[in-house]
C-alpha cells in the first residue's frame, strides 16, 4: 500500500521542448524512485486541469505513460491519481491496468474516481451526465473491474454497462490493489468500505478525522474490517531549501505558463508552499491526523530532481 507516492501533474516546463518533455518525466521517476517513494502516479487528464495550467497545455494519456515509465523503474508501483471512470470501458481497462501490471513485473495500482472535470469530457466527446450518474457507473465498473483482476469472469447487465463472463487473461502478476479517489463522505467512502484496499482523500487537511469517522462508519455497517483499508492524502507542495529559492521557483515557472501576480498569490495559498522546515510542520500535521501515508507532486518545479529528493526527505521525515 502507498506510505509516499510522488504524483507527476504537470507537463510545462522552463527551457523544455515538447520532444524533451519525455525525457524530464522520466528523470522525476527516477528520482522519486532513488529518494525513497514507493509510488509514481500520473494525472489521468487530456486536458490541463485549472489551478495548474491552461487546459491547451501539454498532457499525457496516463496507462501508456505509466506503461512506458515501468522501462525507467524497477521497484516503485505505478497508478493514475486517479483514473476517471468515465473515460474507458471498464473491461478495456481491467486489461489495461493487468498488462501495464505485467510490464511493470507486477508493480501495478487501480486509482479510480467517477470523473469530474466536465470541460474535458464535453470538448472530448465523453458521456458526463449528472454527479449521481457518474457515481453510478462507478460502481458498476467496480462491479465488473474487482472480479475481473482477482481472476473471476464477471457477469452484468446494469444501467451503464454490460458484460458476459468477461474473462481476463492473463491475470495480473500480482494482487492490483484498488484505491478510489475523493472524500464524498455518503457516496466515495462507502464505496471505499465495500469494493476498495486504499483511499486517497482530497479535500482540506483539517477535514480529514470527519473522513476517517465517515469511512469506519460505512465498515462497520458493511461489516468490513476498517484496519484492511490504507487511507491517503494528496498534497500539493511547492518546496525549496530556502523561502528565496521557492519564489525564484515559482517565478520561473510563472514567465512560461503566463501567470500574472494575482495568479501567484493564489499558488502560495494553494499549495503547501515554503522552505523545507515550513513545508515539514504542514506535512507532519497532516500525517498526525490518522493517514497511513501521503501521495505529493510539486505542480510548480517537479521536473526539478533535486526538489523531489527534498520532498522526500521532508515527506519521509514526517511519517517517521
Amino acid at each position: 500500500m502507498t506510505r509516499l507516492g510522488y504524483q507527476i501533474p504537470n507537463f510545462t516546463y522552463p527551457d523544455t521542448t515538447p520532444s524533451q518533455i519525455f525525457a524530464n518525466v522520466v528523470a522525476q521517476a527516477k528520482a522519486a524512485e532513488a529518494s525513497g517513494y514507493d509510488r509514481v502516479m500520473v494525472m489521468d487528464h487530456f486536458y490541463q486541469l485549472p489551478g495548474i495550467g491552461a487546459h491547451d497545455e501539454p498532457m499525457f494519456e496516463c496507462y501508456t505513460m505509466l506503461s512506458a515509465l515501468a522501462q525507467h523503474t524497477k521497484r516503485v508501483r505505478l497508478s493514475a491519481l486517479v483514473t476517471g471512470n468515465t473515460y474507458r470501458n471498464p473491461t478495456l481497462l481491467a486489461k489495461t491496468i493487468t498488462t501495464l501490471d505485467h510490464v511493470s513485473g507486477g508493480r501495478a495500482t487501480l486509482g479510480i474516481g467517477a470523473g469530474w472535470f466536465e470541460k474535458e469530457h464535453l470538448d472530448l466527446g465523453f458521456p458526463y451526465g449528472s454527479f449521481g450518474d457518474r457515481f453510478e457507473r462507478l460502481e458498476e465498473a467496480l462491479q465488473i473491474i474487482g472480479p475481473m483482476l482477482r481472476g473471476e469472469a464477471p457477469t452484468l447487465h446494469g444501467k451503464y454497462y454490460s458484460a458476459t463472463d468477461a474473462v481476463n487473461q492473463p491475470a495480473p502478476l500480482s494482487k492490483i490493489p484498488i484505491m478510489i479517489g475523493g472524500q464524498g463522505e455518503k457516496k466515495t467512502l462507502r464505496m471505499v468500505a465495500q469494493y476498495a484496499d486504499e483511499s486517497n482523500l482530497t479535500g482540506e487537511i483539517k477535514d480529514i478525522p470527519r473522513k476517517l469517522e465517515a469511512l469506519a462508519a460505512h465498515c462497520e455497517r458493511l461489516g468490513r474490517d476498517r484496519s484492511e483499508i490504507k487511507v491517503t492524502k494528496l498534497l500539493m507542495v511547492m518546496v525549496a531549501p530556502t523561502m528565496e529559492e521557492a519564489e525564484a521557483d515559482l517565478a520561473a515557472i510563472a514567465t512560461v505558463k503566463g501567470w500574472n501576480d494575482a495568479i501567484m498569490d493564489m499558488i502560495r495559498k494553494a499549495l503547501i508552499f515554503g522552505d523545507a522546515d515550513t513545508v515539514g510542520e504542514r506535512i507532519s500535521e497532516a500525517v498526525s491526523m490518522g493517514l497511513d501515508g501521503i501521495t505529493v507532486d510539486l505542480p510548480v518545479n517537479g521536473h526539478n530532481p533535486e526538489r523531489i529528493e527534498l520532498l522526500g526527505q521532508i515527506s519521509l521525515k514526517a511519517l517517521g
